[in-house]
């Protein structure tokens, strides 16, 4: 991702489109394959910012923006940037196979949001049902897409894609992936000012599920290697890295959720599934898959990408005492929200 973001990053310190030297940097990878990403929920809170985002970036040349609303207006906003991507926008039931047809990555921030108060599991009747008829549709229109969820529950939403895909007889367990880039984003960031380290060197694996608890952030594992944190600036790390949707969802006061650090998150793993299929090496990210690495059917780890999605789930290093004991703690819950997901799906 880091030509991108410094194409990204030239480009609004020349301010923008006035610079004649915008179109060569981002089409510094002219010679890439053709590549559609479709997103599905494209004229919400992180629809917006991730439309965006994945207009800029140089690995995309068709982008299909797809709500149930007002996405003539994002499609034809976007659309005016000079980028390599060819803009579409689809609005309404039916026009979401349209949408859909000959999506190499389809990105699912498709729901509500959070608000105060709320859990994520207060989320789940209705973005359960919204996801389940878009991956009914996937299933249809583009079987073969690397499916990149974001719609909260992610604990209980990849289990019910999986179930719709089991159903519709197309379900590959290396194209589906819970986006959980935001827990590393927060990981990275929270780590650095703590440490004192540059946050574009750092690195922090983070496992386990989406949600609270279920998020194990492996500062054990963290480079560079910090001495200088305590067992409990860690154990204040792994809290705040836990409860960073809540941090936000209080600090908006009851106007939104995490959406352009989520949009962020999201471009960040669509890139590296675009990287991968373009065949990339060495492209490692954390995601929620279906997974052996413990006796959960999915759990958060990093995944190796490439040109079938997932080629390789990576195991859980060694882990600190803190962190074996939060991986135990988390089990209960994960399971729950993922077996949650599946009666769903056999009950509607």
């Amino acid at each position: 991702m880091g030509a991108f973001l410094r194409s990204v990053e030239t480009a609004l310190r020349r301010g923008g489109a006035a610079s004649s030297h915008l179109p060569r940097r981002f089409f510094s990878v002219e010679s890439s394959p053709e590549r559609k990403v479709a997103v599905l929920g494209a004229a919400g809170g992180i629809g917006q910012p991730l439309a965006l985002l994945m207009k800029l970036n140089p690995l995309v040349s068709s982008l299909a923006l797809y709500d149930i609303a007002g996405t003539p207006g994002v499609a034809a906003d976007v659309s005016h940037i000079n980028t390599r991507a060819q803009v579409a926008g689809f609005m309404g039931e039916e026009q979401l196979g349209k949408a859909l047809e000959g999506s190499d990555v389809v990105i699912i921030p498709a729901g509500v949001p959070r608000k105060p108060g709320m859990t994520r599991d207060d989320l789940f009747n209705i973005n359960a049902g919204i996801v389940k008829s878009l991956c009914t549709a996937i299933a249809k229109y583009c079987p073969n897409a690397l499916v990149n969820m974001i719609s909260n529950p992610v604990n209980s939403t990849v289990p019910i894609a999986a179930e719709v895909f089991k159903k519709a007889g197309t379900y590959d367990e290396k194209k589906l992936f819970g986006v959980t880039t935001l827990d590393v984003v927060r990981a990275k960031t929270f780590y650095a000012g703590k440490a004192k380290v540059p946050v574009e060197e750092v690195d922090v694996p983070v496992v386990g599920g989406h949600a609270g608890i279920t998020i194990l952030p492996l500062f054990s594992q963290a480079t560079p290697v910090s001495n200088a944190l305590t067992d409990e600036d860690i154990k204040a790390l792994t809290k705040r890295t836990q409860d960073g949707g809540t941090e936000v969802v209080e600090a908006k006061a009851g106007k939104g959720s995490a959406t352009l650090s989520m949009a962020y998150a999201g471009a960040i793993f669509a890139d590296a599934c675009l990287k991968g299929l373009n065949g990339a090496p060495d492209i490692v990210e954390c995601s929620f898959v279906q997974s052996s690495i413990t006796e959960l059917p999915f759990f958060a780890s990093k995944v190796r990408l490439g040109k079938n999605g997932a080629e390789e789930v990576l195991g859980l290093g060694s882990l600190s005492d803190y962190e074996k004991q939060g991986l135990e703690s988390l089990k209960p819950e994960l399971k729950s929200s993922i077996e949650k997901g599946i009666k769903f799906v056999q009950e509607n």
